[in-house]
């Protein structure tokens, strides 16, 4: 989050405390008085001995989808399951969280808020908390929640807390590797080549490619290309020891311009370069260029996230019928490292209670039926020999029922079953064969030992990384590229590295690792 917009959401949620310490001080429904956090029985609906309490409408706040949350089958389905009627609003798609900050901020009493869980919506969950702003769940869950107690696993725990305390309900990313070097197989069958195994392999096969031309595309033809906003290329960052942005070394996470592999993987990419292997026009593309040229039959080698496959695919196959492609393994550098960068397995999304809220005892409840394990499943994927089949340890989806009605159930998990959610997960997978089989290739199927976790993904809110986290990465893009295209020498590189730190990368060092001490 820019410095700017941390400004602003500090203000906005300063104006949210003083509008929720006044709506408490008049209010017996916000709850902020009582001693477990819990909110005062309403007076409207009293309780018989002999009969359940009449279960509240509950009011929550959802990050946007393209479906509307009270029509999709799957509101219907909690509904039986729990016996709570939810309305959902959502944010909008655009500036959604400076619509967050006003709505915090005007008291509205949302029951709960459920956002995605990038390092921007962490950072907001964070100041909400610290500002006063949300209820402390720690009790409330000792007291409502056996489901969310048995669910979430202290890791995913230690990503909520703050100051001590826990103001909201993780839903952490499934741990995945996503993003890998694509290379048209066909090519290398053509051309007699194996799949390369080292950066010196590698660039021999791009001269092939270069020099034979196995697609037929004269001048045109493209060995590698790459996102000009990305030129830290995953595989190859992996094979000279910087897979992730911060990389474990010493005991200690050092960022991609302090590692001795920068310099290294910065030299290999100039030849690259220089030799006319990769594109030289990559500087001005953007994600949408590089893949359309890969697409169109033109570039051997591309960075590619397994999700994008089928539509990639679909569009290369229309060009060039008779078309392959493959994922590169983790190429070995000089010094035989290896790694594809996986996600670390940190926050999707954050389910959190305002103080505004008028049934917060009530919304614990909600939450903890939903991820009772039988509950949670049919949320999740729905019911067996409708939505999804399960054959030999694994869950299929049943086409069309799961896409129509299943799709989207991951924008109402308020929590998961962190046991068994990354297995649910794979029906999702399974609905392309396609799909399946890249995702397949670089996780099942990789060694373990070749996956590079990004371990700040799992970290708690950290102020000065999420404060200069964007641009300190944009200075090394920017330093990377020149360097890569030869207007910027590896003589400068002492002088960059004091900038890097200059602009918040010491004291995120600092931050960094004190927290890295701890685990």
């Amino acid at each position: 989050m820019d410095r700017s917009l941390r400004k602003k959401t500090g203000v906005l949620a300063t104006a949210a405390v003083l509008t929720f310490a006044a709506a408490c001080s008049q209010t017996s429904g916000g709850g902020a008085e009582a001693p477990s956090g819990a909110a005062a029985p309403e007076t409207s609906a009293p309780k018989e001995e002999t009969k359940e309490a009449v279960k509240p409408n509950l009011k929550a706040l959802h990050h946007w989808m393209k479906d509307d949350y009270n029509v999709y089958p799957v509101a219907k389905v909690i509904e039986e399951e729990t016996g709570y009627k939810v309305q959902y609003d959502m944010l909008p798609q655009d500036k959604a969280e400076d619509k967050l900050n006003l709505i915090m901020a005007s008291g509205e009493a949302y029951d709960y808020i459920y956002t995605h869980g990038g390092s921007s919506w962490k950072a907001l969950y964070s100041d909400y908390a610290k500002r006063g702003a949300l209820v402390d769940l720690g009790p409330l869950i000792e007291e409502h929640g056996p489901n969310i107690k048995a669910a979430v696993t202290p890791s995913s725990w230690d990503m909520m807390t703050v100051d001590g305390k826990i103001y909201g309900i993780p839903f952490p990313s499934v741990n995945f590797v996503g993003t890998s070097l694509a290379i048209r197989q066909d090519w290398l069958d053509q051309l007699g080549l194996p799949m390369p195994t080292t950066t010196e392999e590698f660039k021999n096969v791009l001269r092939a490619f270069k020099e034979k031309d196995p697609g037929g595309n004269g001048d045109q033809n493209i060995p590698m290309t790459i996102n000009g906003a990305a030129p830290m290329v995953t595989n190859l960052v992996g094979a000279f020891g910087i897979a992730n942005g911060w990389n474990p070394k010493d005991g200690k996470l050092v960022p991609q311009p302090m590692d001795p592999g920068f310099p290294a993987y910065l030299t290999y990419m100039n030849e690259l370069f220089e030799e006319g292997l990769l594109e030289k026009e990559f500087a001005v593309n953007k994600d949408a260029t590089m893949r359309e040229k890969f697409s169109n039959g033109r570039a051997g080698v591309i960075t590619l996230h397994w999700a994008d496959v089928p539509a990639v695919l679909d569009a290369l196959e229309k060009n060039e019928p008779n078309a392959k492609f493959a994922f590169v393994p983790p190429l070995k550098g000089p010094d035989g490292q290896a790694a594809l960068s996986s996600n670390g397995g940190g926050l999707d999304r954050i389910s959190f209670i305002p103080k505004s809220a008028k049934n917060i005892e009530e919304t614990i409840k909600f939450f903890n039926a939903k991820l009772e394990p039988e509950t949670f499943k049919r949320i999740a994927i729905g019911d067996e020999g409708t939505h999804y089949t399960f054959e030999n340890g694994a869950y299929s989806p049943i086409l069309p029922a799961f896409n129509d009605e299943r799709n989207q159930a991951n924008n109402y998990l308020t929590g998961v079953d962190e046991n068994n959610y990354a297995t649910y997960w794979q029906a999702r997978v399974r609905k392309d064969p396609r799909l399946f089989a890249a995702w397949e290739s670089i996780n099942p199927k990789l060694d373990d030992a070749l996956k590079a976790p990004d371990l700040l993904s799992s970290a708690p809110y950290l102020s000065e990384f999420a404060t200069n986290n964007q641009t300190l990465a944009a200075l090394v893009s920017e330093f990377a590229v020149k360097v890569i295209v030869g207007s910027e020498t590896l003589e400068g590189l002492e002088a960059f590295q004091q900038k890097f730190n200059a602009s918040g990368g010491e004291a995120t060092y600092n931050e960094i690792n004190a927290w890295y001490a701890t685990k």
